[in-house]
């Protein structure tokens, strides 16, 4: 009876027997698991999940009724507890993000070698999460990405970083232009393109934002050595 009760109960989900069949066979030599049922569809799963209550449903994508996506955004907000691990031969990149942001807490390819099923299974039902490898680096990519996008630095180019960094601490365009070695007329061009990207009009909005984001650790106040007067 302990050891019973030690078991993780996994639910299947896959519209192809085959499939369903071979993940039993694989999952059933392992003392540890326990495969508690299998759904055909989408619709089929969110009733064995009810009927059934396992601890992680071991889930395909794409099946009729509804598909893995939807599965996984209803058992987030009506199963929390039921961990959902993904199991898809997919890995293009909107398919692998739209179902890490609906709640799946791994994500495994089809390919994969069963100890990596396996350790898989273990590491989402222990609370983490756990990718196959092609799908971690898919997801770190769109993460750093989006992190990037998000911040405004990024839509500055290193000459107009060093630019709004000079400008940030009083300097006039003739003496940016004297450091950097350019043309004053090069600088004011610089100038307005920062403006605009930043959407910021203003000499003390510009020296606000480049405190902000690190790129002068001081506020030059109006009067003091190197900030013009206002």
């Amino acid at each position: 009876m302990s050891n019973t009760k030690k078991k993780i109960k996994i639910l299947v989900v896959d519209d192809h027997p085959v499939v369903r069949k071979g993940l039993c066979s694989c999952l059933a030599s392992r003392d540890h698991l326990k495969v508690i049922g299998e759904a055909v569809d989408g619709q089929d799963a969110i009733r064995k999940v009810a009927e059934l209550a396992p601890d992680l449903v071991l889930m395909d994508i794409y099946m009729p009724q509804l598909d893995g996506l939807a599965v996984t955004e209803r058992l987030t907000r009506e199963a929390p507890n039921v961990k959902v691990l993904i199991l898809s031969m997919h890995s293009d990149r909107d398919c692998v993000m739209r179902i890490i942001k609906a709640g799946a807490r791994g994500y495994v390819l089809k390919d994969a070698p069963p100890d990596e099923l396996v350790r898989a299974i273990e590491a989402v039902h222990a609370g983490e999460t756990f990718f196959s490898p092609p799908v971690a680096r898919i997801a770190l990519d769109q993460f750093v990405s989006e992190a990037s996008h998000t911040n405004p630095l990024s839509r500055l180019s290193q000459r107009e970083r060093q630019v709004l960094t000079l400008i940030a601490e009083g300097r006039s365009n003739k003496e940016i232009a004297n450091e950097l070695g350019i043309g004053v007329r090069t600088i004011e061009t610089h100038r307005e393109r920062i403006m605009d990207k930043l959407d910021i009009h203003s000499v003390a909005g510009l020296t606000k934002f480049a405190i902000r984001n690190g790129l002068t650790p001081l506020e030059i106040k109006p009067g003091e050595p190197g900030r013009p007067a206002a």
